[in-house]
């Protein structure tokens, strides 16, 4: 479980929907489950009011549906929506990455050799909790330092539906030495300033994920059905 998001310095609500997000992501609010607001609102010692304002905020982002009479459920995401999803972000990541490879400072370049170097240490210790974590704050860096609002904002949509998956397909036997080695010919794109290849390694590292969470998702089916 990572930290508690405070609710002091901000808005509660916006406070509130920054802590509920947060366990969404986390998985601690699972996939279709319904949200208890009394024991949530007990537990952050807050009224029922600003929780069900949070509601609406994450509701009007996709991330909850409220149910008439009987609350507010967390959205579940299906085969389906995997199988459009990853392509669109393939896309739109992968033009991050060329816009991110033309404009990169020498520093840029240094802050994401960092984060690969933390992401190579997760890799070889095989913790996938530290992997997905970093792997987050890489891509992020590469569509900030991309510095498109237009793309930002797409792609800032739309990630909030990957973090969904939680980075599930790192679980299949030896996906996580492939996402490194995906990323080593990513990052050496860039340094390089070879845009369009840094645009391909991410459109091919992001249809890498789909594949890999398909097989992991066939090898559990056949796990419960024997």
């Amino acid at each position: 479980m990572v930290d508690p998001i405070p609710l002091h310095g901000t808005s509660l609500h916006d406070g509130v929907a920054a802590r509920l997000r947060n366990l969404v992501f986390e998985r601690e609010l699972a996939p279709g489950s319904f949200i208890d607001e009394l024991t949530l609102a007990a537990s952050w010692q807050i009224s029922r009011t600003p929780l069900r304002e949070a509601l609406k905020v994450l509701a009007a982002e996709g991330l909850v549906e409220l149910v008439p009479r009987r609350g507010a459920r967390v959205i579940e995401l299906t085969d389906d929506d995997a199988e459009q999803l990853f392509p669109v972000m393939a896309m739109l990541e992968g033009r991050c990455a060329l816009e991110a490879t033309q404009r990169a400072t020498a520093d840029d370049l240094a802050q994401l050799q960092r984060l690969h170097d933390r992401l190579e240490r997760h890799a070889a210790t095989r913790d996938v909790d530290g992997y997905y974590r970093v792997n987050h704050e890489f891509h992020s860096l590469v569509q900030a330092l991309a510095a498109n609002r237009w793309l930002g904002r797409a792609t800032g949509d739309l990630r909030r539906f990957m973090r969904l998956w939680r980075g599930r397909q790192l679980k299949l036997p030896g996906r996580i030495d492939a996402s490194i080695n995906e990323h080593r010919g990513l990052l050496d794109a860039i340094v390089q300033r070879d845009a369009p290849r840094a645009e391909r390694a991410m459109q091919d590292h992001l249809m890498a994920q789909l594949a890999a969470l398909k097989a992991l998702q066939r090898a559990e089916a056949l796990r419960r059905h024997g």
